[in-house]
């Protein structure tokens, strides 16, 4: 007879009473631990999945703030020009470099067709002298070549900045007539306006 059939005995019979057989548990416990492997694997692929959106999210914000600070700078510096060029003395610069003048006293019309007011011929003020340029010899020239131009230059006048001739001092000024053309720069009289519209 063999001892593998026999029932065992004091301590070795108590330990194998504690312990249950090894083949029908290991069958039982691998579906269990198939599934907390599964589990495991799918919550750190998850995990990494949604840490790179993270950083793509934070990428795509970091991106999204410099373009706002640039477009911030940027409209602050159109605000500073549209200030600059609304100010008052940059409207009349502005206006006076296009030939527009001041305006004279306005007259107004009420509703029955009589006029309020007289009005006036907005004029052009005199313009500010310019000053005269003194000839200045060329880098190049001596003295002998400069009081030669002097020589033949002493009978012609000297150009202006304006490009207007100055007039020698014995000549009298001739008096400009009454019917003469109006300057080029100066602007025509616009026509009347009527308020409400």
């Amino acid at each position: 007879m063999s001892r593998a059939g026999a029932p065992l005995k004091g301590r070795a019979g108590r330990l194998a009473r504690l312990m249950p057989s090894a083949s029908p548990s290991s069958a039982a416990r691998t579906p269990f631990v198939l599934l907390v492997v599964l589990l495991l694997g799918g919550g750190l692929i998850t995990l990494l999945l949604l840490n790179s959106a993270l950083n793509e999210g934070s990428f795509r914000l970091s991106e999204l703030k410099r373009d706002t600070t640039e477009l911030t700078d940027e409209q602050q510096a159109l605000q500073r020009d549209v200030d600059s060029y609304s100010q008052p003395g940059a409207l009349e610069r502005r206006a006076r470099e296009l030939g527009m003048v001041p305006g004279g006293s306005p007259a107004f019309l009420d509703p029955d067709g009589t006029v309020r007011g007289v009005p006036t011929k907005a004029t052009a003020p005199p313009p500010a002298p310019s000053p005269t340029p003194t000839p200045t010899p060329s880098p190049g020239a001596t003295s002998e070549d400069g009081a030669q131009a002097d020589e033949a230059g002493a009978g012609v006048p000297s150009p202006t900045p304006s490009g207007t001739a100055t007039p020698t001092p014995g000549a009298a000024a001739e008096p400009e007539p009454e019917d003469a053309p109006a300057p080029e720069n100066t602007p025509a009289t616009p026509p009347p306006t009527t308020p409400g519209r």
